[in-house]
């Protein structure tokens, strides 16, 4: 009997190893990246979501070889990846970079991506989907 709650807590202890992967980035190869990221911004709230999604692309900019790339983001969570990616943003604004000189501010720059991203989901919502009403159910009686 005691081996067996042994052999159950090195079970349990196990998976919650294995688990805890689940807020990382898996950089064994692109697509593993890509679809950890993906992931992973879908449990994000939307102002880090967007955040998250601008420091990816920006790392994936800077950083052209694949293998230092994937080297770079495996294993990072998303707090990380923004790290990164607003330490990224002061090197380049400081040294000039096209592009950054109208932010003041890396907050500012987010804050316009998310405007941005609102006006798109606005336009998009505005739009009637003639799928839709192939699927209306309205019944004349």
């Amino acid at each position: 009997m005691k081996k067996i709650r042994i052999l159950l807590l090195i079970l349990f202890c196990t998976s919650l190893i294995a688990c805890s992967k689940g807020q990382q980035i898996n950089g064994h190869n692109t697509r593993t990246a890509y679809r950890s990221v993906k992931a992973l911004k879908n449990r994000l709230s939307p102002d880090a979501r967007i955040e998250f999604e601008v420091s990816f692309w920006t790392l994936r900019d800077s950083i052209k070889s694949e293998k230092e790339f994937l080297n770079t983001v495996d294993g990072k969570k998303p707090e990380e990846i923004i790290a990164l990616g607003k330490e990224l943003y002061q090197q380049r604004k400081n040294s000039g970079f096209a592009g950054y000189e109208k932010y003041a501010s890396w907050e500012e720059m987010i804050a316009k991506f998310g405007k941005e991203r609102i006006d798109q989901d606005n336009r998009k919502g505005k739009k009637e989907d003639p799928k839709d009403k192939a699927n209306e159910v309205l019944y004349k009686l």
